[in-house]
């Protein structure tokens, strides 16, 4: 008989040490960036992560029932403070994204970043099955995705509004909808995108040219990108060594703590520190697809996939950002990039993943014994 208790050894350890190990690396180039100091950043950092984790052990204890009975409240009550954002919301940089409740700024977007995958796979989840091809399984998803979407936008807030999108898009394509939809609707993309583009801020205009060509403005606004590739490319395959970066130190690197911290990352620890964050980050995806593929449950299924996606967008924007294959549109890295809130949704989604794992093994378990 062991003596730890059941309900311990239930809690998945595995994933939290991988996502404690990619949080420490995370530290420690946060550390370098801050010149070998863990104020400001270093400290916070792993602060907010032990935080987090325990959030996420919390919601893995909540049943999946719940999950699904609140997936249309939450999202109606974050449709609510967007719409409070537009009214009340607080101004910075240019964009309209926090509510301040006095003790804190709230970015009542990031919440919608997991609970559009709840939302659009409740509503699959209800939907009879022969009612997937027709266009009532079409239009009440468009709409609980484009509301918030639009919302987003308008802060204006284009990753965000991205990542929105993405993932409510991701829901609808793994719930079964005909492949000849998104082929037709991403050939209508394509050709309104010239017409889209001239809506756009000039900010967000800019980033795309630039994206386009960066050479052309290496000075103003193709810098964040050009000196990114100098840090990536200068590390080579090892880096230049713990500590010993010169684009981040000598603030070459803008944004070398948030947005840009795989170009800090790469230029210390080189392609082998590139290849180990991508490769635990895989195993994480890993892990939460092999969560959807062993649920019975629709909504389970759905959800676990989309969210498990949606942390994919996160990696996988971010570094074709700071590469250069994509325009510089405000994506962090998960975990590694210092500041809460994409460490909170990236650790919602973990933590909801987490109960769909414990009621997948719980309802097996029940199973066998019968």
């Amino acid at each position: 008989m062991s003596i730890i208790p059941q309900s311990v050894t239930e809690f998945p350890w595995r994933v939290l040490g991988l996502l404690a190990a990619i949080a420490l690396f995370g530290t420690l180039v946060l550390y370098s960036a801050a010149g070998g100091s863990i104020t400001p950043w270093a400290i916070n950092q792993g602060v907010r992560f032990v935080i987090f984790a325990v959030m996420a052990l919390v919601l893995s204890r909540i049943p999946l029932e719940l999950f699904a009975r609140f997936a249309f409240p939450a999202y109606g009550a974050v449709l609510v403070s967007l719409v409070l954002v537009e009214l009340i919301g607080g101004v910075a940089g240019g964009s309209q994204r926090w509510i301040n409740l006095g003790f804190m700024q709230l970015q009542p977007s990031e919440f919608m970043k997991p609970i559009i995958v709840l939302a659009v796979a409740r509503f699959y989840a209800m939907l009879p099955v022969g009612e997937i091809r027709r266009w009532n399984a079409i239009w009440p998803a468009l709409v609980l995705i484009g509301v918030p979407w639009a919302l987003v936008l308008v802060q204006p807030d284009l990753g965000t509004a991205t990542m929105i999108l993405a993932g409510g898009i991701t829901v609808m394509f793994l719930a079964g909808l005909p492949l000849r939809l998104f082929i037709g609707s991403g050939l209508t993309v394509a050709a309104i995108i010239p017409i889209a583009f001239s809506f756009l801020h000039d900010y967000q205009k800019k980033r795309v040219l630039i994206f386009m060509d960066p050479e052309s403005d290496p000075l103003g606004a193709g810098y964040h990108i050009s000196q990114s590739k100098i840090a990536i490319g200068s590390g080579g395959i090892w880096g230049k060594g713990f500590l010993q970066g010169t684009q981040s130190h000598l603030q070459y690197l803008p944004e070398g703590h948030t947005d840009f911290v795989f170009a800090t990352m790469a230029e210390e620890w080189g392609m082998a520190g590139g290849v180990f964050l991508i490769g635990a980050f895989m195993l994480l995806f890993r892990w939460g697809i092999r969560v959807s593929l062993r649920t019975p449950d629709k909504f389970a299924r759905l959800v676990a996939a989309g969210l498990t996606t949606t942390i994919f967008f996160y990696m996988a924007i971010n570094l074709m950002m700071v590469m250069g294959l994509a325009p510089v549109v405000g994506i962090p890295l998960p975990f590694m990039s210092y500041g809460g809130s994409s460490m909170l949704t990236v650790m919602l989604c973990v933590g909801i993943i987490m109960s769909i794992d414990r009621s997948t093994r719980r309802t097996t378990r029940i199973g066998n014994w019968a």
